[in-house]
């Protein structure tokens, strides 16, 4: 090892003996150490680009989730079904079965035998509801009402899942621009020293330019660090509109170990199939070509000039029969709706089953992965202090220094990153199973 490093330092003396004028060139420009900044100060940006957040005290990670979900653009949808399961009740609730109308007839022989003859009649229409219709109306809208109150609790589910991710993001992203801070005033320190043992004659000036070389590797692994935390920011704002975050947001590991049927997602597909059965029942007891009606009027009549007038009522009655041919088309369509959502329960099913045996698994990984991430950043923190030292005493070159470094830093920044981790996938067990904050 000591004489590979004589033939490592030799050889720039060599290139610059055979290129004097490249060796007037480097003597004549400054030093590259002379241009390369230490490190800024800690929680100082390396790029004047700031997406802010607030930590709020009094905000709660409930709280922050109603307050998302009154801005979430899904909203109008959900405000759009209970629009519509207030006009179905309002139909069912209805003692008719559809629009009123005046029908007005009149009749004379003007243009004909012209003896003075005429008719005129007036007409109300009543559309009336056929033999179970208006109950099949009033089932419609309950199940309606039902389906639209489960679906916004669905498309909180969904917000939940957006918003636990796009929290934990934000940690992470926190969490590895800190490490990253760490490690640059690590290499900081390195570089001064090296610098400084290089101005003494300890060092070669190769040393330097490897460790100038490191630092701006490190530096920019925090610019990278950096653009990554600000756009987990801005994420997070988009989603909430705020740049406000709770204090806390830590979640306890849910009991919940399968599936249940009161699950959000669950309970919104199954109120939505009661729909679409009420809906079969519905079209079975409607004609799409004509409603039962009932008209009540008066008329006038005359037989010829000078005749006295006749006044007289009326009622009529319209009873279709034989629609059920034409309505088959309609019952069927029903039918497909019906077997189409049927179908996405089943999928949906299993992929919440499957997402909860992912949870699970990704949890109790982490654990493992954490405890050894654990032991062996204590072995690299003992590690590259020993290396330090021999460093310091001349027993390992810088090169050796900062593989070790790299591997310690490495394993310091995986134990701190799994236990963000950790908190972020109970979270998303608890997101799994269904559980909202």
């Amino acid at each position: 090892m000591t004489g590979y490093r004589h033939i490592k330092y030799c050889l720039p003396l060599l290139w610059w003996s055979v290129n004097p004028c490249l060796a007037e060139e480097l003597m004549l420009s400054p030093p590259a150490h002379e241009q390369i900044p230490l490190a800024k100060n800690a929680g100082e940006l390396v790029i004047e680009h700031l997406d802010p957040i607030d930590v709020d005290p009094q905000l709660n990670l409930a709280q922050l989730l109603e307050q998302t979900l009154e801005k979430y653009p899904d909203r109008l949808i959900n405000e759009a079904l209970q629009q519509e399961a207030e006009a179905l009740k309002e139909r069912g609730d209805s003692w008719l079965a559809g629009s009123t109308a005046l029908v007005l007839d009149y009749a004379d022989d003007t243009v004909g035998s012209d003896r003075g003859s005429r008719e005129a009649s007036a007409n109300v229409e009543f559309t009336v509801w056929n033999w179970g219709q208006r109950s099949a109306a009033q089932d419609v809208a309950e199940r309606a009402q039902v389906a639209a109150g489960k679906q916004s609790n669905a498309v909180k589910w969904e917000v939940a899942r957006l918003l636990r991710e796009a929290l934990w993001d934000m940690a992470l992203a926190e969490n590895r621009l800190q490490l990253a801070r760490n490690t640059m005033q690590i290499s900081a320190q390195l570089l001064g020293k090296v610098r400084r043992r290089v101005e003494l004659g300890d060092l070669p000036r190769a040393d330097l330019l490897l460790a100038e070389s490191d630092h701006l590797q490190n530096q920019a692994l925090l610019t990278q660090a950096e653009a990554e935390l600000m756009h987990s920011r801005k994420s997070y704002a988009s989603l909430t509109q705020t740049t406000r975050i709770p204090a806390s947001y830590q979640e306890t590991l849910s009991a919940v170990q399968s599936i249940q049927p009161d699950h959000p997602l669950l309970e919104a597909i199954n109120a939505l199939i009661a729909r679409k059965q009420a809906m079969v029942e519905w079209t079975k007891t409607t004609d799409s070509i004509n409603q039962p009606k009932v008209s009540i009027g008066a008329k006038t009549t005359r037989d010829q000039r000078g005749g006295s007038d006749d006044q007289s009522t009326n009622i009529g009655v319209v009873i279709p029969f034989g629609h059920s041919t034409y309505d088959a088309p309609e019952i069927a369509a029903a039918h497909l709706e019906l077997n189409q959502v049927l179908a996405q329960r089943e999928h949906l099913q299993r992929q919440l089953e499957k997402n909860l045996h992912e949870a699970e698994h990704v949890l109790e990984v982490n654990r493992a992965e954490l405890k050894i991430a654990t032991q062996m950043k204590d072995i690299a923190e003992q590690h590259l202090k020993m290396m330090e030292i021999s460093f310091e005493s001349g027993e390992i070159n810088l090169l050796d220094l900062l593989k070790i470094q790299a591997r310690s830093l490495e394993a310091i920044r995986n134990a701190k990153e799994q236990e963000v981790k950790l908190q972020r996938n109970v979270a998303l067990y608890n997101q799994a199973v269904g559980v909202l904050p």
